[in-house]
């Protein structure tokens, strides 16, 4: 999603806390920087709800729990707040700051990939992530072709990355031992529809 910077130079973890639970629209944080969140695009927003529905029924039955990007993740290593578009954890939730709406320990971690984002996501979004020590599996789903691409940790240092770009391929889900096929994750998406977001 598009971010835009707010006008203070550095806030406090506390700060940014207090006034997310006041402000109407989402923003992250990132050391002391808040950064507005922008509305998805109707791709974005089509390909998010696919990807939870997909999710919960591969979950159904499993120790694990699903997040849509309502849930912020706690990256305290980096000093970081950030809403993805879909978290799993697998046993015991651990919250942050003694609340119900901030997790640090997710094993899935999935982004819709926006033109105004991707590089980021890509590159410092991914570094942040890798720093949690429950995570296991990062993918990232291009929302202007069908594209998915997964980064599947192998020890501390190394990540196995595997790619698949066809409506008739699929993705096996190693934390949650699921394959989802990209038909069903690009439902109803319109095609050459882009978006800035």
């Amino acid at each position: 999603m598009g971010e835009t910077a707010l006008q203070k130079t550095s806030y406090t973890r506390e700060e940014y806390l207090a006034a997310e639970d006041q402000a109407a629209d989402k923003s992250e944080f990132y050391d002391g920087e808040i950064i507005a969140m922008a509305g998805g695009s109707r791709n974005h927003s089509v390909i998010c709800l696919n990807l939870n529905w997909g999710i919960r029924n591969a979950i159904a039955d499993k120790d694990c729990v699903g997040f849509d990007s309502n849930m912020k993740l706690d990256i305290a290593e980096h000093n970081v707040f950030v809403y993805p578009d879909v978290m799993v954890v697998c046993g015991e939730i651990e919250f942050s700051e003694d609340r119900t709406d901030i997790i640090k320990n997710p094993v899935l971690i999935i982004e819709v990939l926006s033109p105004g984002t991707e590089t980021f996501d890509r590159v410092s979004k991914f570094a942040y992530y890798r720093s949690l020590p429950s995570l296991q599996e990062y993918v990232l789903v291009s929302q202007h072709k069908p594209m998915i691409e997964i980064y599947h940790r192998q020890n501390e240092n190394k990540w196995l990355y595997s790619v698949s770009e066809s409506l008739e391929a699929s993705v096996f889900l190693q934390t949650i031992q699921h394959e989802l096929s990209l038909k069903d994750i690009y439902h109803k998406v319109e095609w050459g529809r882009e978006s800035a977001d």
